[in-house]
This record gives C-alpha cells, sequence and structure tokens, in this order.
C-alpha cells in the first residue's frame, strides 16, 4: 500500500496550551507529520527542550531579549533560530511548510495568518483573535488563494463536523454552546469578590490564563460568536448560545428543515487539533470514549447576559462590524493581562471593555494598516482607565 507523504506543519505559539497539546497528537502520529517550525514569545525553557524533542528546521523567539539563551542552546543542532515578530511573520511562508497552526495568544497571531495564506498555506486557526479582528480581510484573502481555515476551537470544529457532507445546504442557525465558565449561576454582587485564582479554575477545560479568565467572564463565548460569522458566513441572527454545563455537546447546527446535527465527546482539545491537522481524514486515537451511563443528564441554559456582560458586548459588536470587534478586542486583551497582574476586579474588565467601545472612533471599513493602528489606539484608551 503505497504512504501518504507527511504533512509538514508550523506551530505557531509552540509553548502554549493548544501549541503543547498538538505536538502531543503530533508525536503520536510521527508517521503522518513533521515539524518545520516552532515559535513562542517568552517561554524559551519549552521552546528549547521542543526544538531537540522535534527537530524542526527552524525555532523563533519572539522576544528578542531571549535570543542568545536559545541560539546558544540549540547551537550543536541542525535547526536555525531567528527572534521577533517579524520572523515569524517571515518563516510561515518557508516553501516546505504545508500547514500553519496558529495557537499564539491574542492579536499577535494576525500578521503571521495573512503572511501564511498570502503563501498558500493551509491553516488551523486556534487563534480566534484574528478572525474577530480583522475577519474581513481573513476570509477573501483565504477565498482568493483556494485554501482552507481549518476550525482548531472546539466549538467550531464542531461545527465544520457537523457541516461534512452539508455544504450544499443553507444553514438556518448554529447553536454554539458555553460551559458557564466557574461562576455559572452567580450574580453581580458574588463576581465583585472574585479572586484570580479562583477564576482560573475552570471546571471542564485545561486552558492558558488568558482564555479562562475569557471563560469566566464569557468573553472567549462571545469572541467565538463573531469567529463563527465569518468561518461559516453567516449573520448574527442565525448565531445562538446556550449553556451545558457538562460540555459534552461541542455545537450544534440546525437545517432549513428543521433536522440538528450536533457533535459529542468528552472535552478534551487533542481531539479537534487532531481534526483539523488530519484533515479531511480521521486519524485513528487512544482518547478516552464517551459513555452515557456516565453522563446520565445533559442539561441546557440561557447564559446571563445581563451579569455577564462581554457576551452582550460581543454581540453588539458584531451588529456593529467595522472596527468594533477589533476595538472590543484590544481593550479586552488588556483589561484580561491587569485582571491577571490583579490591579482590577474581576466585574471591571467588562466596564473597561464597554467604555473603551464609547472611547473609539467607528470606522466603517479598514484594510490591515487600519487594523493595526485601531488596536494600539483601544489599548492605549483601555489602559489609561487602569
Amino acid at each position: 500500500m503505497e504512504t501518504k507523504p507527511k504533512r509538514h506543519i508550523a506551530v505557531l505559539g509552540s509553548t502554549g496550551s493548544i501549541g503543547t497539546q498538538a505536538l502531543e497528537v503530533i508525536k503520536t502520529n510521527k508517521d503522518k507529520f513533521e515539524i518545520e517550525v516552532l515559535t513562542a514569545q517568552n517561554n524559551a525553557d519549552l521552546l528549547i527542550q521542543q526544538a531537540i524533542e522535534f527537530e524542526p528546521n527552524c525555532v523563533v523567539i519572539a522576544n528578542e531579549n531571549l535570543y542568545e539563551k536559545v541560539k546558544s542552546a540549540l547551537d550543536s543542532f541542525p535547526i536555525k533560530v531567528y527572534c521577533g515578530a517579524n520572523a515569524i511573520a517571515d518563516v510561515v511562508q518557508m516553501q516546505d511548510i504545508d500547514m500553519v497552526l496558529t495557537a499564539m495568544v491574542g492579536f499577535s497571531g494576525l500578521v503571521p495568518t495573512i503572511k501564511a495564506i498570502e503563501a498558500g498555506k493551509t491553516i488551523a486557526l486556534a487563534n480566534k483573535e484574528t478572525l474577530v479582528v480583522a475577519g474581513d480581510i481573513i476570509t477573501k484573502l483565504a477565498y482568493q488563494k483556494g485554501i482552507n481555515i481549518l476550525p482548531v476551537d472546539s466549538e467550531h470544529s464542531a461545527i465544520f463536523q457537523c457541516l461534512a457532507g452539508e455544504f450544499h445546504n443553507p444553514i438556518e442557525k448554529i447553536i454554539l454552546t458555553a460551559s458557564g465558565g466557574p461562576f455559572r449561576g452567580k450574580n453581580s454582587d458574588d463576581l465583585s469578590k472574585i479572586t484570580k485564582a479562583q477564576a482560573l479554575k475552570h471546571p471542564n477545560w485545561e486552558m492558558g490564563a488568558k482564555i479562562t479568565i475569557d471563560s469566566a467572564t464569557l468573553m472567549n463565548k462571545g469572541l467565538e460568536v463573531i469567529e463563527a460569522k465569518w468561518l461559516f458566513s453567516i449573520k448574527k441572527e442565525q448565531i445562538e448560545v446556550v449553556v451545558h454545563p457538562q460540555s459534552i455537546v461541542h455545537s450544534l447546527v440546525q437545517f432549513q428543515d428543521g433536522s440538528m446535527k450536533a457533535q459529542m465527546g468528552l472535552p478534551d482539545m487533542k481531539l479537534p487539533i487532531q481534526y483539523a491537522l488530519g484533515y479531511p481524514n480521521r486519524i485513528k486515537s487512544n482518547f478516552p470514549r464517551f459513555d452515557f451511563m456516565q453522563y446520565p443528564t445533559l442539561t441546557f441554559e440561557k447564559p446571563d447576559i445581563n451579569t455577564f456582560r462581554n457576551l452582550g458586548l460581543a454581540f453588539e459588536a458584531l451588529s456593529r462590524g467595522g472596527n468594533t470587534p477589533c476595538v472590543l478586542n484590544a481593550a479586552n486583551e488588556v483589561a484580561v493581562d491587569a485582571f491577571l497582574k490583579e490591579k482590577i476586579g474581576f466585574l471591571d474588565i467588562a466596564k473597561i471593555n464597554e467604555k473603551t467601545l464609547e472611547k473609539v472612533s467607528f470606522k466603517a471599513d479598514c484594510n490591515l494598516e487600519d487594523y493595526l493602528q485601531i488596536d494600539a489606539e483601544a489599548r492605549r484608551v483601555a489602559a489609561e482607565m487602569i
């Protein structure tokens, strides 16, 4: 039987939660995947370990102050070492790369994703902020280049899987499920006393600090709502969010005949990561299997967008369009960072987001340069409130 050539992967953000789990999937399937590029922001020690284990063509450490440390540690290996954000945008264009997994946190993933699409690379997208900020640019460019954007988020992967074989059938609506985070059912008084340690304890998923806080404020779901609009070419009115505390139904699609499809499974990010890396083929895995007897009851409820204001703000940003989602994303990155540094309270995150949206001028049509400037302005405005 003819063996298929290995798929050569660049992992942007290889030391984060998604990146490390992607490397576990790749390690288990060495006959199918080869690592070409690894990048990290600050975690030089783990990047060095990963480079020694996987021997990629090159690595990039975004923090230029750590370049010498990484360079000297890898001196005896046939691995090129680069540094800085521009280097990440350059290496994704390398000829040998088949797929770029963008698992960088936040706005920093935007330019490398654009450069990878321009170079004709398939994108496995775990960086939702890229589509939130500049969905119009990204989707248009991907269409022009004829490349696939494969979602890695569990919810968007679920929708993508439900649409397999259905791409010719119009979507009536999609239903994104949310766990509700650690503070489901709590009121504003309860949330005013929340500590950083409490907010970092997610009931179902293991994630990085930024996304865990976003899940606790429901901003993560809000960003996913905006991302879904671009990924699946749908309107705001076609997107619904339902709180599903067990995180077994990862999301659903309803078609125009009223029929619904759901993708289900245990909450494990390795599954959607592996689906994207191997698409269109499903790769055999030894992941734990779901057992109905372990989950005799699955429950669903309406999200509380008055208490968890960020989800409402995201729907509003989607309605307004233009630069509004970019402003919301920038403000949120600044506010979450301040909360993690214990400079502001939990409820202040949404307040800063809302006030930043009020203060930054609306712009309907934006190019990449506009988005870069708007991001910088929104960060400045948000930072002044802290």
